[in-house]
């Protein structure tokens, strides 16, 4: 799947994650957030040999309650979800190797 490059301004129910298959990356933070801006090289570089990885963008700010189920204080914010489970978090990641090492969490041990 393809990085989206746009904040969905409506966030999906918290059951609706719960509920996904597979491998999922979801991005809190805003299109004007600096840091959040920066760190989207980062996770082109990251998303760029993980087809298999769903990336949710979701814009996030006061009275948003998804945000807030993840504990997001700081943008941007990324909760990795293998089979609708938190397997790790992220904020403002420097480096695209701490994200890859994050999508590299998820993935199913054999």
């Amino acid at each position: 799947m393809t990085m989206n490059r746009s904040y969905a301004e409506s966030a999906p129910a918290r059951e609706e994650l719960d509920a996904l298959a597979g491998t999922t990356l979801v991005e809190f933070g805003t299109a004007w957030c600096g840091h959040c801006q920066r760190a989207q090289p980062l996770l082109e570089a990251a998303l760029a040999t993980r087809p298999d990885v769903r990336h949710l963008k979701i814009e996030d700010g006061p009275g948003r309650r998804l945000g807030r189920a993840f504990g997001v204080k700081l943008w941007p914010t990324f909760v990795v979800l293998h089979q609708g489970r938190e397997v790790a978090k992220l904020v403002r990641p420097t480096r695209a190797e701490e994200i890859a090492a994050a999508l590299d969490a998820a993935a199913p041990q054999t």
